[in-house]
């Protein structure tokens, strides 16, 4: 049996503008079609500009985030910062969601959580690619080692695009319809999958099915797939009218790929 009303916990980068409007939007668009309601709730750590330095300190910072948000007996947990996770080294996303949702055990109120960078790997997964094409806003250093992450996991990247934009919030400025020309430019002709947005903080939301549409393929972002696995560790089924294959209800059911923590 289902809870009427979920809560939703949000660690959150303190620059990140975007995770709080898309990840609720998908929600939202699930509203329309399905009873469950959903409330958000954010904790924040301290990052101005994407470098590996401040988004190492970040990271360090993010277990307090996740017992502030157990305080509040939230049902789920995402980690809003997807080359945050990246950076950290490679599989890193295992770590961090093993440590954090520890952390809700110990306090009394077990949550799964799921970071963005472990939801694009899940995602891609799911969709059974082998190669993609990705586009993300980073600094070609740091965009690297986010191509070289995805490939540890057993993926291949093709052609990707660093927009190279270092300060967070012009990432979250960034005209998400700039990403339809983007994608055209990009050498996706073999490719699975394409990565519209690799960061929760560049939107993409709007130009996700635009892109799908012209391109005849799947196209996911990291706030689409960390909404996806979200969905999937409430055990409900993950769909979002209008937001791509991947929350189209055709994969709405697949197994959450996370861990499922227990009281201790």
């Amino acid at each position: 049996m289902t809870k009427a009303t979920y809560r939703i916990g949000q660690i959150v980068p303190s620059s990140n503008v975007t995770m709080e409007t898309e990840i609720p939007a998908l929600f939202r668009a699930r509203e329309s079609v399905a009873p469950e309601r959903f409330t958000f709730h954010s904790s924040r750590m301290r990052m101005k500009e994407v470098t590996k330095e401040q988004l190492e300190a970040m990271d360090a910072d993010s277990t307090r985030c996740a017992a502030e948000l157990s305080d509040a007996a939230v049902d789920v947990l995402g980690y809003a910062c997807l080359v945050a996770i990246m950076s950290m080294g490679k599989g890193y996303h295992c770590e961090s969601e093993s440590k954090l949702s520890a952390v809700t055990v110990e306090n009394g109120a077990p949550a799964p959580v799921v970071t963005s960078a472990g939801a694009l790997v899940s995602a891609l997964e799911i969709l059974g690619a082998k190669r993609i094409a990705l586009v993300a806003p980073y600094m070609k250093p740091l965009t690297k080692m986010v191509v070289e992450y995805i490939a540890d996991q057993g993926f291949e990247v093709g052609d990707y695009t660093a927009l190279e934009i270092p300060n967070n919030l012009d990432v979250a400025a960034h005209d998400p319809r700039n990403l339809v020309d983007t994608a055209r430019r990009l050498d996706h002709s073999d490719a699975d999958v394409v990565v519209l947005s690799a960061c929760v903080q560049m939107p993409s939301l709007q130009s996700i099915e635009i892109v799908e549409n012209e391109l005849g393929k799947p196209v996911i972002s990291a706030a689409v797939s960390t909404a996806h696995q979200l969905m999937r560790a409430l055990d409900l089924p993950a769909i979002a009218p209008g937001a791509g294959t991947l929350l189209s209800g055709e994969y709405a059911d697949v197994p959450y790929r996370g861990l499922m923590p227990t009281r201790a």
